[in-house]
C-alpha cells in the first residue's frame, strides 16, 4: 500500500498543476473554516455535504445524466438540512471507524518509503493534461480501494472487534453528548482537509510530503491530534449554542396581562 502511494507521489510531479492547486487550495480553506468554525455553520456544512455526497453518487449510479444528478444533489442536501442530527452521527461514525481502522490496520503495511528521490526505471517525465491527470488519478484511486481491501481481509477478527466497539462509542456519543460529538467530528474533518490541502499543494512543489508522513507517523499523529483538540476547544467556546425562548415566559406574560386587576372607576366603585 505504501509502495502505491510513494508511485502516486512520484507520478504527481507530471500532473497538470490547475489539478494540485486548486483542489489544494480549496481543500486548505475549507478545512480552514471547517477545523475553526464548522459547528458555528453545521447546517450549512450538511447541506454542502449533503450535495456533494449525493452529486458523486448521482454521477456514479446515473452516468452523464446531469440534470438527475443535480436533482439528487439537491434532494441530499434538503434531507441534510432536515435530518441534521442523523447526519451528523454519520458524519461521526465515519470519521471514529475510519481513524480506528488506520490505526489497527498500521501494523500490516509494508513498510515506509525509505528514498522519495529514486524512480522506477522507465519512467517518464512528460507533463500530463489536466484529463490525462484525472484519469491517472482515477486509476490510482481504484488501486488503492483495492489494497484497502486486501488490508482489511488480513486483519484478525479481535481488531475488527476494536473498531465496532469504537463505532458504538461514537454512535452513543453522537445521541448523548451531541454538541461534543459534532465539534469533534467537524475539528477531524477540518484538520482531515488541511493536510490533504497542504499534501496537494505540496506534491505541486515536489517536496515528497507523503514519504514525508509515512517516515515521521509519530509526530504527524500528535500534530492530528492537537489540531484535533484545539479545534474542538475552539468551536465549543466561540460557537455558542442557540437557546430556543421559552414559551413558558410569554405564556406568563399573557397571563400577567390578564390577570391584572381593572381600574375601578367612578361608576363601579
Amino acid at each position: 500500500m505504501l509502495e502505491l502511494l510513494q508511485n502516486f507521489e512520484q507520478a504527481a510531479a507530471r500532473f497538470s498543476p490547475v489539478i494540485l492547486i486548486a483542489p489544494g487550495l480549496a481543500a486548505l480553506l475549507l478545512g480552514l473554516f471547517v477545523w475553526l468554525g464548522g459547528l458555528g455553520f453545521k447546517r450549512q456544512l450538511l447541506a454542502v455535504a449533503g450535495a456533494l455526497g449525493g452529486g458523486i453518487c448521482g454521477s456514479l449510479v446515473l452516468g452523464r445524466n446531469i440534470l438527475s444528478a443535480v436533482a439528487l444533489a439537491v434532494i441530499a442536501a434538503v434531507i441534510a438540512m432536515i435530518f441534521e442530527r442523523l447526519f451528523t452521527t454519520i458524519l461521526a461514525l465515519v470519521l471514529a471507524v475510519s481513524i480506528a481502522f488506520a490505526v489497527l490496520a498500521r501494523p500490516y503495511m509494508a513498510q515506509p518509503p525509505s528514498d522519495p528521490a529514486t524512480k522506477p526505471a522507465g519512467t517518464t517525465t512528460a507533463p500530463l493534461s489536466a484529463s490525462q491527470s484525472l484519469v491517472l488519478i482515477k486509476s490510482y484511486a481504484v488501486d488503492l480501494g483495492d489494497k484497502v481491501k486486501q488490508l482489511a481481509s488480513q486483519m484478525p477478527i479481535l481488531r475488527w472487534a476494536v473498531i465496532l466497539v469504537v463505532a458504538v462509542a461514537a454512535v452513543v456519543a453522537a445521541f448523548t453528548l451531541r454538541r461534543l460529538a459534532a465539534a469533534w467530528s467537524y475539528a477531524t474533518f477540518g484538520t482531515i482537509l488541511v493536510y490533504t490541502g497542504m499534501i496537494l499543494l505540496l506534491l505541486y512543489k515536489a517536496s515528497a510530503p507523503i514519504s514525508a508522513v509515512f517516515r515521521k507517523r509519530p509526530f504527524y499523529a500528535i500534530v492530528f491530534a492537537a489540531m484535533v483538540a484545539f479545534g474542538t476547544i475552539v468551536q465549543l467556546i466561540l460557537c455558542k449554542q442557540k437557546k430556543p425562548k421559552s414559551t413558558k415566559t410569554k405564556q406568563s406574560g399573557k397571563h400577567g396581562e390578564q390577570s391584572r386587576p381593572e381600574k375601578q372607576s367612578w361608576r363601579t366603585g
